[in-house]
């Protein structure tokens, strides 16, 4: 690694550390940085996350790092009040790996937790998605996490959907779908 970059990771990790001190998730909205540079930060499909092709193990960092995350015009970037990386990341920044369930039908509560710990239940400002590969014909759910942040929904938490979806029909169209909150998330049509 050369020093440039070594010393422009340091400081970027100081930065955040200093930021994490701070009750909740820091501003990151609020944050425009004149220091701009490119940073070899990935985050792969499976929310795996890496640094010069070599994956960074610590939970903590990984953590630390993803709540300095934020999604600009430009691309995904981690965002201090003095310098912005932007990042590279291949699907969604996030994995949805664990679902709980609380209640039944329309009165379900679903509370989805991320690789990176964060808690999010599904609701209307927090939308479950399922976009389908057009050549494959796959699905790909997602949950919105925070801003423009999504996680992609593990298969397992997928299939979780799945077992608890229920018919509905909305504008004279059958669908599955589940329910959380009250609002009723589209997962699938019934041809």
């Amino acid at each position: 690694m050369s020093e440039h970059k070594k010393t422009s990771t340091n400081k970027l990790s100081d930065n955040i550390q200093r930021i994490q001190q701070k009750k909740g998730l820091p501003p990151v909205h609020m944050w425009h940085p004149e220091v701009v540079m490119d940073i070899d930060i990935t985050i792969t499909r499976d929310g795996s996350w890496y640094y010069e092709n070599s994956k960074i193990e610590r939970h903590k960092i990984v953590k630390l790092f993803s709540t300095v995350l934020r999604l600009d015009e430009d691309g995904y970037c981690l965002v201090t009040p003095v310098e912005k990386c932007r990042i590279k990341v291949d699907d969604a920044p996030f994995i949805a790996t664990e679902l709980n369930v609380e209640g039944e039908a329309n009165q379900q509560k679903l509370t989805f937790t991320t690789n990176c710990d964060e808690l999010v239940i599904a609701d209307k400002d927090h939308q479950i998605t399922v976009n389908i590969n057009d050549a494959t014909n796959e699905p790909a759910p997602y949950i919105h996490i925070r801003s423009n942040l999504n996680a992609l929904i593990s298969r397992n938490v997928y299939y979780q959907l799945v077992e608890l979806a229920v018919e509905e029909v909305i504008e004279g169209k059958a669908w599955i779908g589940v329910w959380s909150n009250g609002v009723f998330f589209k997962i699938g049509t019934l041809d």
